[in-house]
């Protein structure tokens, strides 16, 4: 049995690594963003009037604890739909969402008029897990890549096409 390593004379191809944001749309990270402010708000207000009549209860630990849930679903919410528009890199454009519903909370917290009391341990929480609830968001999307109704592929055409 003799070996015969097939050379075609040609190098190989160079290994480019992907740069950080190579491949990011900006369009999808502002939908998912929007979806994420709009998500949140809408869960919190049905939280709030559904089951509470109190406003007091929100600066309690557990209705801290309540709305950081709310709001971490709606980033990952988010960043699911960034996920399923983008087409590809999910995690990247979640992870995108994340990071743009931090600074729009930043924003929203300097334009506040009244001062609201949190714990440290609350911001901190928030802060730290915002970014990864929207990747998780892009990380569900790219599980569920290629199923159902009219989900484009990367690139964003259809296969066969």
């Amino acid at each position: 049995m003799q070996f015969e390593p097939r050379q075609t004379g040609a190098p190989p191809s160079p290994v480019h690594p992907t740069g950080f944001f190579t491949g990011v749309q900006v369009r999808p990270v502002i939908i998912g963003v929007v979806v994420d402010y709009v998500a949140t708000s809408v869960m919190i207000y049905a939280y709030f009037f559904v089951y509470l009549a109190n406003q007091l209860y929100m600066t309690t630990t557990e209705g801290l604890l309540i709305g950081f849930a709310i709001g971490t679903l709606g980033t990952a919410i988010g960043g699911f739909v960034a996920a399923r528009k983008a087409g590809n890199f999910e995690i990247k454009h979640g992870a995108f969402v994340g990071l743009g519903s931090l600074i729009v909370s930043f924003i929203e917290e300097l334009l506040r008029e009244e001062f609201i009391p949190l714990p440290e341990w609350f911001r901190f929480l928030s802060v730290v897990a915002i970014i990864p609830a929207g990747a998780f968001g892009g990380y569900v999307a790219e599980m569920f890549k290629g199923l159902g109704g009219n989900y484009r592929p990367s690139g964003g055409k259809l296969p066969g096409t």
